[in-house]
């Protein structure tokens, strides 16, 4: 876990309470006293987490917020303000804060919200990396590079090839029918041949089962098509 952490806020007392009390909680600090360097900083280099104060000189925490998340939308960000009020809070987290503290707090609470917001962040990437993945049996699909292979062997698709099977991978073990083939893959304004699903269904089992013992291509005679492994 990233235990870098930097302070936007101007009052020297309360930054001087929170880097005392983050070090020895082992977190390593820095302090920007106003919202531009407080900007550049976090533009700077990769931090565990940002405590941002909203009332700051210069450039006030939710225009730092919003020119931060144009560039970066994952580094965790607790807002901090004096005002107990609504809009503050909503305008903070509209903006992609992670969370929000408000003056006066007790450092038991900001640690844990620390603690809580970090740990959701090194969980995110993990799910991020799953969800992206897609597998039967020995093939997998990479959503975020769209590569496909089987048996470590890569297999390549035309852009069409690569959204049919991607659309029966996502619903794997389910049969599709032709008419929503049609729809999710073609659209519902398609006027070419009716015939182009099976055209394109037997250009992707060439390059998907043709090579391959097991069969994950299956056509549902009457009804459509599905992808399943062997052991279904």
């Amino acid at each position: 876990m990233n235990k870098d952490v930097l302070i936007v806020e101007d009052e020297p007392k309360i930054a001087r309470l929170l880097e005392l009390e983050l070090t020895y909680e082992g977190y390593v600090v820095t302090i920007a006293d106003n919202g531009k360097e407080g900007l550049e900083q976090a533009l700077s280099k990769a931090w565990g987490l940002i405590l941002l104060d909203i009332m700051l000189p210069e450039l006030n925490g939710i225009e730092v917020l919003r020119r931060l998340r144009k560039i970066d939308i994952d580094t965790p960000v607790i807002v901090v303000t004096a005002r107990n009020t609504t809009p503050d809070k909503i305008s903070g987290l509209d903006q992609g804060a992670n969370d929000y503290v408000t003056k006066p707090f007790e450092i038991e609470e900001l640690l844990a919200r620390m603690r809580a917001t970090m740990r959701n962040r090194s969980v995110e990437p993990k799910v991020k990396e799953q969800a992206k993945l897609l597998q039967i049996d020995n093939l997998t699909l990479n959503k975020m590079t769209r590569e496909i292979k089987r048996e470590g062997k890569r297999i390549d698709l035309t852009p069409k090839e690569y959204d049919l099977f991607l659309y029966l991978l996502e619903n794997k073990h389910q049969v599709l029918s032709r008419e929503q083939i049609m729809n999710h893959v073609w659209g519902f304004d398609f006027e070419g041949e009716t015939n182009v699903i099976d055209v394109y269904i037997r250009y992707i089992r060439k390059k998907i089962d043709q090579d391959f013992d097991i069969n994950l291509i299956h056509t549902i005679r009457g009804v459509g098509f599905c992808v399943r492994g062997e052991d279904s």
